[in-house]
């Protein structure tokens, strides 16, 4: 018996010649319906339309990016509508704002006519949106009070600031639009970046604006001088001699050879007076704790320059005969 004929699995150029002008034929009729279709009118779609913003741009700033299309309902050519679905060669509609820091939106029923004539051959059905909302603020310059960061620099050990901070200029010079410069509070904050201060602080320090704010916001001033004294307190300790007062007879502290100790904390340059000054463990009966039989000690003087006194023991208990 002869043998069958194995497929080669490949198509003949023939029937290759053939499927080539069936694929023709289809994307030429495909082509030619587009091009019939486009030609037609009385479509209609929903495109995002360009829009752009006009106003004096040196008297105003836009706070947030403004909306760069509106969506409408428009119908007209096939050929029309398909350069604005796909924004082709189609010029934004201009939206002119004389007062722009007056208002925060404008209604859409104030731009149909003027856009309807604009977009022109094509119809303008409708506006999708009853308002299209901005944030375009005046621009303002304004003088703000610096103060100082208190989280931007430490100072050393047992050191604190005396007197008043002062800084030159006096005032920090802000150029931006008057909503954020509300914000503000008529403060600008001064920040050190320095550790462990220990004398007296004389420095110029660059001025700073938060990053997402500054290609808003202009400072006039690159750098302010920042001014003020510090106070080195040291460390110290006394014994106190005891004082009682209003006292009875028939009363007595049950630890009679008491000598109680202060610790404290004095600026450094009143050491000298405090050499001579006497310090007392003040006891006054009438202060008496009367459910524990205790009185709190009171180290008397204490003058200003001395801080954080403590006593050991911070009381003293009574003993009635």
């Amino acid at each position: 018996m002869p043998e069958p004929k194995k497929s080669s699995g490949r198509i003949s150029s023939k029937k290759l010649s053939n499927l080539k002008v069936v694929v023709l034929c289809i994307a030429a009729a495909t082509t030619f319906w587009i091009l019939n279709a486009l030609n037609k009118d009385n479509y209609t779609t929903i495109v995002d339309y360009p829009i752009q913003w006009d106003y004096d741009k040196a008297e105003y700033m836009a706070v947030q990016p403004l909306p760069q299309s509106v969506p409408i309902q428009i119908s007209g050519n096939g050929w029309d509508l398909l350069r604005k679905y796909f924004k082709l060669n189609e010029p934004p509609f201009v939206i002119n704002l004389v007062e722009p820091s007056s208002k925060s939106f404008i209604l859409t029923s104030d731009l149909k006519r003027p856009l309807g004539d604009f977009i022109t051959p094509t119809t303008l059905i409708g506006m999708l949106k009853d308002s299209i909302p901005y944030h375009i603020d005046q621009i303002e310059t304004r003088k703000l009070d610096p103060v100082l960061d208190s989280t931007s620099f430490t100072l050393a050990k047992n050191v604190e600031i005396e007197g008043e901070i002062t800084f030159s200029p006096s005032q920090v010079t802000l150029i931006g639009p008057s909503s954020l410069l509300d914000s503000f509070g008529g403060k600008f904050t001064v920040s050190l970046d320095e550790a462990r201060i220990s004398e007296n602080f004389n420095k110029s320090v660059p001025l700073q604006i938060q990053e997402e704010l500054a290609d808003i916001l202009t400072l006039q001033d690159e750098n302010i001088e920042v001014n003020f004294a510090v106070i080195q307190f040291l460390e110290g300790n006394k014994r106190l001699k005891v004082r009682k007062v209003n006292f009875p007879k028939s009363v007595t502290l049950e630890n009679e050879d008491l000598t109680p100790m202060a610790t404290y904390l004095v600026d450094g340059s009143k050491v000298t007076e405090l050499k001579d000054m006497e310090f007392e463990a003040v006891l006054d009966y009438g202060k008496r704790n009367r459910e524990d039989s205790t009185i709190t000690i009171v180290v008397k003087p204490n003058p200003s320059y001395i801080k954080e006194i403590k006593v050991d023991p911070a009381f003293v208990k009574l003993k009635y005969e």
